[in-house]
């Protein structure tokens, strides 16, 4: 099942506990592909809204959408009308997912911003500038063919198309501490397969 997009979600959502959502979900706990692709239909508009105010990308909310229904489709067995309505306890998974993944991505950005700080950026400047004060543009070419593709790939983007760190994490999408991690491995690479003296 694939989450539409925001201007894809219009269908109707049954309100409070409706014996059709109840049939539904006891249905899916006993293995029924149908009846759970019905009871998406009748309710991913409304997860979806609730993920996406939390997280504010609607791709981002997507992915999310899917884990809460894979969560809903393993757990549609322990749903319990005492608990409240079947609405209500999807609602809470999907905020509760969301809610796990903003903190998520928060621990990411702080770990990257953590490791920028402490991580010592003129080393990497030090090394491409042996590697560029003592090469020409061709043997640097040839010696970048020779890296693996994720270092070549972010010096590429650093040093032809002058790339940010930043920028080039964004483009490859990858943690801003693996985008520098790569970016310096591969200028030392470069420099030893290059046979640079420093």
């Amino acid at each position: 099942m694939t989450v539409p997009g925001a201007e894809a979600h219009h269908e109707s959502t049954p309100s409070g506990d409706s014996a059709v959502l109840r049939d539904l979900v006891q249905r899916s706990s006993s293995g029924n592909e149908a009846a759970f692709a019905e009871l998406y239909d009748l309710t991913s508009s409304r997860l979806y809204g609730l993920v996406l105010r939390v997280l504010r990308g609607p791709d981002l909310a997507a992915e999310v959408v899917q884990e809460v229904y894979l969560e809903i489709w393993r757990r549609a067995a322990e749903y319990r009308d005492e608990s409240g309505s079947v609405m209500a306890w999807m609602c809470t998974i999907a905020h509760r997912r969301a809610v796990d993944r903003v903190r998520s991505v928060q621990k990411q950005t702080d770990r990257d911003q953590r490791w920028h700080r402490l991580s010592d950026s003129d080393e990497v400047d030090e090394v491409w500038s042996d590697v560029e004060r003592n090469l020409d543009v061709e043997r640097v070419r040839k010696g970048l063919e020779q890296l693996p593709e994720g270092q070549r790939e972010a010096l590429t983007l650093a040093y032809y198309r002058g790339y940010s760190q930043t920028q080039i994490a964004t483009a490859l999408d990858l943690p801003l501490g693996t985008t520098k991690s790569r970016i310096r491995d591969g200028l030392i690479r470069l420099r030893d397969t290059l046979g640079v003296q420093t």
